[in-house]
């Protein structure tokens, strides 16, 4: 199912009623108490924005926040009554949009994520206008790739590869740059890249087996070919 916002919250009783006040404001929205549930949950199911408490009783979710974040770009507002500075600004520099201390107003809560909402809507929506002429456009608001016309979403390191192609298009992309632009410092084998290009080619080719755009040169990486 769809839902507007999920709150991950062991309080569960708060988690409850401030997802039946949203309710009637007609914000759709699930909790759940647990980090694991929180995983189980979007396996199953799609949120728009989530509520994260940092104390949960099987983890932190300061490390759900970065786990969610390599794979879904949507926003993560952190709920907490840890009232310190040093976790504020870990919360936000790890990926959060926002952090409202506990206890909260509900009606303020709810504007803030109702504004937030709405920003992402807006950037979805500023990607479908702007790539209509576009053969191929990429949207880092959203985490999309629009070729002509279809709009596909991808996951952090799936458009960070993509990303990189991009601004090297129609130009060829070494192995080595690419781990040192998309993965960073850390080492990855060649069977990682491979991995996330075949990945991408599934998900934007028409026949990944023969493709259009991605095209592999043998012995030194990857070339992005885009004819305007």
């Amino acid at each position: 199912m769809q839902y507007n916002c999920l709150i991950v919250d062991d309080e569960i009783d708060l988690a409850k009623m401030t997802a039946e006040y949203f309710e009637m404001f007609g914000v759709t929205t699930a909790y759940v108490e647990s980090s694991a549930a929180c995983y189980d949950f979007l396996k199953e199911n799609s949120a728009d924005l989530i509520l994260l408490d940092i104390n949960l009783g099987d983890g932190s979710g300061f490390d759900v926040c970065k786990k969610l974040r390599e794979e879904y770009n949507l926003p993560i507002l952190f709920i907490s009554a840890r009232q310190g500075d040093d976790d504020i600004l870990v919360a936000l520099s790890i990926g959060g949009d926002d952090y409202i201390k506990k206890p909260y107003s509900l009606s303020v809560l709810l504007a803030k994520v109702k504004v937030n909402l709405k920003r992402f809507a807006s950037a979805s929506n500023q990607i479908e206008k702007t790539s209509e002429g576009s053969s191929f456009s990429l949207d880092d608001a959203t985490m999309s790739v629009c070729i002509k016309g279809s709009h596909i979403h991808l996951k952090a390191k799936e458009y960070a590869l993509i990303k990189c192609l991009f601004d090297h298009k129609n130009t060829i992309v070494t192995k080595e740059t690419l781990f040192d632009e998309v993965w960073g410092d850390s080492f990855y084998a060649d069977g990682t890249l491979n991995v996330h290009i075949r990945k991408l080619r599934e998900k934007i080719e028409k026949n990944p087996n023969e493709p259009e755009y991605i095209k592999t040169i043998w012995g030194t990486g990857y070339i992005l070919e885009i004819k305007e």
